[in-house]
């Protein structure tokens, strides 16, 4: 599906035909420390940047078991909890993590029951909204995987069940073992890779939960076309990447994160800003690129970044 034919935005999404969010979520893997590890050098500001996303509108929070590990989660359910009767929190099990910028997937079925545990735990919740398989373990079948969750489902403890960073034929081999409820994968203006995932998501009405929508300096940076097309709506590049995914397809719901108050409530007027069909057919037409002298540096936060 192109930009141009998916017509109107939609103000929500419901997830899993049942689970009915904002289309702009919250991303809350910087309210830990630096490399997702351990305690955030600020928790006071990441409670409130988690107080003043449910202020701004935001009921879609999505964090991971491993984001700390357990931080994030601890956090939400410092800031939020008893939560508000809206709010859905997906977390995601199926990593472990050795250190700083360490990611190990983990799709063993004991270590997934582990996490899920742990999970409700740190929530403090009986049953989580949206479970998502953080990384499919390729030492794992994935049907193996996937069974475990639907067990955790069946048990009621857990409700929709997702998936991360998987390919079309992944989503396909998913969806004949679990109901897939959503799909998240790294997609923004700079990195279309996942574009036939996204197709199968949009034909198939699951939610496409993409990450790094803001693909750091690249979509931020002053000048180049992004912020042509911004000048004239008095908005940042930050706010047109948004408002670009927002339209792209009526079953992407970007998480955009940050621990900045800042940053949180300028992401969040990007449902704010419509940018007209020709700007959407010039964005949507050719990628974004990265400048010559940022292009190793995100490279190597893509390597790192593998949430």
């Amino acid at each position: 599906m192109s930009v141009v034919e998916c017509g109107a935005r939609s103000a929500t999404f419901s997830i899993g035909g049942e689970l009915t969010v904002n289309r702009l979520g919250l991303g809350a893997i910087h309210l830990t420390g630096p490399g997702s590890w351990g305690d955030p050098r600020d928790p006071d500001g990441a409670v409130r940047v988690l107080r003043r996303a449910v202020e701004l509108g935001v009921n879609f929070i999505d964090t991971a078991n491993a984001y700390g590990p357990g931080v994030s989660e601890r956090l939400i359910r410092s800031a939020l909890h008893p939560y508000p009767s809206d709010l859905v929190i997906a977390t995601k099990v199926g990593q472990i993590r050795a250190g700083p910028d360490v990611w190990l997937a983990s799709g063993r079925p004991e270590q997934l029951r582990a996490q899920t545990e742990d999970s409700l735990r740190n929530l403090g919740v009986e049953r989580l909204d949206l479970l998502q398989l953080h990384r499919v373990d390729p030492a794992v079948p994935l049907a193996e995987s996937l069974g475990e969750l639907g067990r955790l489902q069946a048990e009621g403890k857990v409700g929709h069940i997702g998936v991360s960073e998987v390919s079309v034929a992944q989503l396909a081999v998913a969806r004949g073992v679990v109901t897939v409820a959503s799909v998240q994968n790294r997609f923004n203006l700079t990195d279309r890779s996942s574009q036939d995932v996204l197709d199968a998501a949009d034909a198939a009405g699951i939610a496409f939960i993409p990450w790094f929508p803001l693909a750091s300096s690249a979509l931020t940076r002053r000048g180049g076309r992004l912020a042509r097309v911004a000048k004239p709506h008095r908005a940042t590049t930050a706010q047109v990447a948004l408002a670009w995914l927002l339209a792209y397809s009526p079953v992407v719901v970007p998480i955009p994160g940050t621990s900045q108050l800042v940053h949180l409530e300028e992401n969040m007027a990007a449902f704010d800003v419509e940018l007209t069909a020709a700007e959407l057919a010039s964005l949507t037409a050719r990628p974004i690129s990265a400048s010559p002298r940022l292009r190793p540096v995100l490279g190597k936060l893509k390597r790192r970044l593998q949430r």
